[in-house]
């Protein structure tokens, strides 16, 4: 029988391209001022690949300020990793962390109706975390962070990454 990281494949309906990743980091940037909470936690997604009852689930004890770094509670049976924040997104972070023990007190549904509302492309709120994840391989060529990242305790469940990414590139330079 074939494990389950075999039969999951990636493909363009599971993360966005890069022309909808820079849409959404558009209309991020111009409500940031408008609608901090709900902007924040769309790029705390998109900057820590973290699944959105993680992101739900962060505290404000899980904020490392020396570091500037948050802690995402691994959920289905992951690790738990720390993940640098960009300084403003941190910042901005901070500030929501004053005001409650969760940083983010909504339901998944309100999350899911955030996403609907800032999504460049109907797609689902887990194509943060794919996108997250082939971007840093992208980056890194690395796929041992992009499994310590993701908090994956099998690096087979990580490989989809770098398939698909070896697959897209080797394709292109044969084919074109």
């Amino acid at each position: 029988m074939a494990n389950q990281a075999s039969r999951y494949s990636l493909n363009k309906n599971k993360y966005l391209l890069d022309d909808e990743f820079e849409r959404l980091m558009g209309l991020l940037k111009t409500y940031l001022k408008d609608d901090g909470r709900n902007c924040i936690l769309l790029l705390i997604a998109l900057q820590t690949g973290a699944r959105a009852t993680e992101i739900l689930n962060i505290k404000s004890a899980d904020i490392d300020h020396e570091n500037k770094t948050v802690l995402i509670k691994g959920i289905k049976g992951s690790n738990d990793r720390e993940i640098p924040l960009y300084p403003y997104v941190f910042n901005e972070l901070v500030k929501l962390e004053a005001k409650n023990d969760l940083v983010f007190p909504i339901s998944y549904n309100r999350l899911r109706q955030i996403w609907q509302h800032y999504r460049p492309t109907h797609k689902k709120f887990h194509c943060l975390r794919h996108t997250f994840a082939i971007r840093l391989y992208k980056k890194t060529k690395d796929i041992r962070l992009v499994q310590v990242a993701l908090g994956h305790r099998n690096i087979t469940n990580t490989m989809v990454y770098a398939e698909y990414v070896y697959t897209q590139q080797e394709l292109k330079r044969l084919i074109l």
